[in-house]
């Protein structure tokens, strides 16, 4: 049986009290097993990040429990904190630093000696594919060098657990495909990882089970595949005039369809029968749609399902 490496049950933050408290977590459930790449998928303010500050040890849970390697978070937090790495959405990245120079800085923090460190440094370096890079300021870095320069730093210390908090948010497609591509040798070394994104493409790319948040509580847990079956064999997708029309389209079709943007969305076990149906019901309400298809679930499908989000997750 898989260790247990990430171990949370009733996990709570509140900030404030009395009647201005606000509770960011509100009783989160789920364990992470060695070797595997699990997803915190959620809006922003869905508590993604707020779960992950109290795992990594830079906030106080209000009630519950959380064990990093065995180690609680709460009554170990110095045991707890040598057995992650983390990379944060702030990264606190000196520009007038060279990469070089960061990383070996970390490393003599964890106590390497400066031989272990620049031996370190250049490891992470050539992981990365910095290694031409390394002696550059960081402030001439691109937003996708930086991330993986923190990415970098994060596994100064080869950790066992590795923190990734909305890692790819801001960057271009290519660069995200680059720190998508880190992550995933990183399973393959037997680093535990926990993953917080709003990109759903993200999460199914990458994620062996995926929890999806929606205001602080987890709404479903499964691997992308279960996920996407809950939802049905199929989707319909209607694109209409504009939001307002979809609003409208929505109301006429009925509970099970979801607006997005200027399109409606409705699962289905019996994808022609349901699309004669919202075709049917939408003639009858006077909406004459731009186009209607009909395709397989995505993670989208099943987040909009779960959380009733009028709008993308990303």
């Amino acid at each position: 049986m898989a260790q247990q490496m990430i171990e949370v049950e009733g996990l709570v933050k509140t900030f404030g009290s009395g009647d201005e408290a606000v509770k960011a977590v509100r009783g989160v459930d789920f364990t992470v097993n060695e070797g595997e790449i699990f997803g915190l998928l959620g809006a922003n303010g869905a508590g993604k990040s707020t779960v992950v500050l109290m795992l990594a040890t830079l906030l106080r849970p209000t009630a519950g429990n959380a064990r990093i390697a065995g180690h609680d978070v709460v009554s170990s937090p110095d045991a707890a904190r040598l057995a992650f790495g983390a990379a944060l959405q702030e990264t606190g990245l000196d520009p007038l630093q060279k990469g070089r120079e960061l990383l070996e800085l970390h490393g003599r923090l964890y106590g390497y000696s400066a031989q272990q460190s620049v031996q370190r440094a250049n490891e992470l370096l050539d992981l990365v594919n910095l290694e031409s890079d390394g002696d550059r300021r960081i402030g001439t870095y691109s937003g996708g060098m930086r991330r993986r320069l923190d990415l970098a730093a994060a596994l100064i210390h080869h950790p066992r657990i590795l923190f990734l908090d909305e890692p790819t948010t801001g960057l271009d497609p290519a660069s995200r495909r680059d720190i998508w591509d880190e992550v995933a040798s990183l399973r393959k070394d037997g680093v535990t990882v926990l993953l917080t994104t709003q990109y759903l493409e993200e999460a199914d790319q990458l994620a062996d089970r995926v929890a999806i948040m929606a205001n602080g509580k987890i709404a479903a847990t499964g691997t992308p595949t279960e996920l996407k079956a809950g939802m049905g064999a199929d989707v319909v997708e209607v694109t209409l005039a504009d939001e307002e029309t979809a609003e409208r389209a929505a109301a006429a079709v009925g509970s099970e369809a979801k607006v997005v943007g200027h399109e409606i969305r409705v699962g289905a076990t019996d994808g022609p029968a349901v699309l004669a149906q919202v075709v049917g019901a939408l003639k009858d309400a006077g909406i004459e749609p731009h186009g209607v298809t009909l395709s397989q679930p995505t993670l989208d499908d099943v987040f909009l399902n779960l959380t009733d989000n009028r709008g993308d997750a990303s």
